[in-house]
């Protein structure tokens, strides 16, 4: 990865491999280990609230959803065509069969806010993924029962980090991994995609959220995590064997903020592909859910 980058000092880095050769090393597991401890201690400090999930920006909630509702509404309709408002129907009614049930995980859950407000009313059931265990806990407490009925429900809370995740076979028509892809090293990243595709029902897609830098890469020496440029994703996503379907920028966030983009990806070359034009602004730290 030839991008130059800077971390959150302003230290400049010539491209990816420098900055990962002094943050985990080469063959060093130890090293690799304490980047990973470092990441999970410092969500583990943080309040287990949506202002503490969002680093202080908890009001970003309300457009953080309807970016991603809007983004989730037009795959689905791509995916059902015109069986799609029907499909919804039954899923709310819980009138789905075993076969048909439309089921997500979500990766880097939190105290499952998105679960909570997104997910939760597209999908029958919904697997969660979270390595810091109070949050796993407190989105475990929030989630139960909530649905209202047993047609729409969390059923799985797993307290794992991603790099050591992989999911069941063939369960998952969506993968959704938002705000935390950038607490895994390029190698870890390309491994997990790898793994997570036998998760996926034929046709399924990932959907990845998450946090753009201008270019390059931005590295943040607090919590232990990269920003990664649109370009730079791109690369990994090739390197995964993924194939971007659609793209699009989040609107409505603070301009002091990261860009925000979100990709829908497949195992497939797509029969069609559409590309959001991409928006930049001044960066600040990563956010998490």
């Amino acid at each position: 990865m030839e991008a130059r980058g800077m971390d959150s000092n302003g230290r400049e880095f010539t491209n990816a491999e420098e900055m990962w050769r002094e943050q985990i090393g080469e063959e060093d597991d130890d090293k690799k280990r304490e980047w990973y401890r470092h990441g999970v201690g410092y969500w583990e400090g943080v309040e287990a609230s949506i202002d503490g999930v969002l680093g202080g920006y908890g009001h970003v909630n309300g457009a953080d959803i309807k970016g991603s509702e809007g983004f989730l509404k037009a795959l689905l309709f791509d995916r059902f065509g015109p069986n799609f408002a029907t499909h919804q129907r039954l899923v709310a009614l819980g009138e789905v069969s075993d076969d048909s049930c439309a089921l997500v995980l979500y990766c880097g859950s939190g105290i499952g806010r998105v679960s909570k407000n997104l997910l939760l009313r597209y999908f029958h059931e919904v697997d969660l993924v979270e390595p810091v265990s109070h949050f796993i806990e407190a989105a475990r407490e929030s989630l139960s029962g909530d649905s209202g009925s047993d047609n729409h429900k969390a059923v799985n809370f797993y307290c794992q980090p991603l790099q050591e995740f992989t999911p069941e076979a063939g369960r998952y028509d969506v993968i959704w991994i938002q705000w935390c892809i950038g607490q895994l090293a390029d190698d870890d990243f390309v491994s997990f995609f790898k793994r997570a595709k036998v998760g996926l029902k034929p046709n399924g897609l990932f959907i990845l959220k998450e946090n753009i830098a201008k270019a390059g890469f931005v590295l943040d020496k607090e919590d232990h995590s990269i920003t990664r440029s649109d370009l730079y994703f791109k690369e990994l996503f090739n390197q995964c064997g993924l194939h971007l379907y659609k793209s699009k920028d989040q609107k409505g966030l603070p301009n002091e903020l990261f860009a925000v983009k979100m990709y829908a990806l497949t195992t497939n070359i797509p029969k069609r592909a559409h590309a959001a034009k991409t928006r930049t602004q001044t960066f600040r730290p990563a956010i998490i859910t």
